[in-house]
């Protein structure tokens, strides 16, 4: 798997050839010891020097969706707004949403323009356009984010705890959730059951 090394995967940077994985996804290897992150695959919002911050994209919340979130919230649903699901989006702040969306969106506070296809918005007007069905046109809701100390995430690539792959528009929010994990890979032309029975043998 060396040739597959995420490290390889750069940036140039103001730091120099400092690694970036701002926009890109991680694959989470099958020996991840965080059942959290278990088959998980996480878009990375932001990447720095500072540490690193992303949602995980395919693993739905359990009996809540997103207009069941902004009834919740006090949030005016509109008739045309889906029973979409609500994700994870990790450990840190499970409390509080974040919105993932395509790059045609901005908030009338505040959007993080990540790459040109995706922005991320957690200020609360995105629900209220979602609830009146003139949000973005591809978006998921995720309650929470994964976050990374100051070359944390770095360490992880080197142990090969994840793979990386570019972000689509199609893979982030077209692929149904349980197949997101086995369709980021084979983007890198891995097989998933090949590469769960050489973990299982290790």
């Amino acid at each position: 798997m060396s040739d597959r090394n995420p490290s390889s995967q750069r940036r140039a940077s103001d730091q120099g050839d400092r690694l970036d994985l701002t926009g890109k996804l991680l694959i989470a290897m099958p020996a991840m010891g965080d059942a959290r992150f278990a088959r998980a695959v996480v878009f990375i919002c932001a990447h720095s020097a500072d540490g690193a911050m992303g949602l995980i994209i395919n693993k739905p919340v359990a009996d809540l969706s997103l207009r069941g979130l902004l009834e919740q919230v006090g949030i005016t649903v509109g008739t045309g707004v889906s029973d979409r699901p609500v994700y994870f989006g990790g450990p840190v702040e499970h409390a509080r949403g974040f919105v993932l969306h395509s790059g045609e969106y901005q908030s009338r506070i505040t959007t993080l323009p990540v790459t040109e296809m995706f922005g991320m918005t957690a200020t609360v007007d995105v629900l209220e356009d979602m609830g009146a069905g003139q949000g973005p046109a591809r978006a998921m809701v995720a309650l929470g984010y994964a976050g990374w100390g100051p070359g944390q995430l770095e360490r992880e690539l080197a142990q090969n705890g994840w793979l990386t792959v570019d972000a689509t528009l199609d893979l982030v929010f077209g692929v149904p959730d349980g197949g997101k994990w086995e369709a980021a890979l084979r983007r890198l032309g891995v097989d998933a059951l090949a590469l769960s029975s050489s973990a299982g043998r290790a």
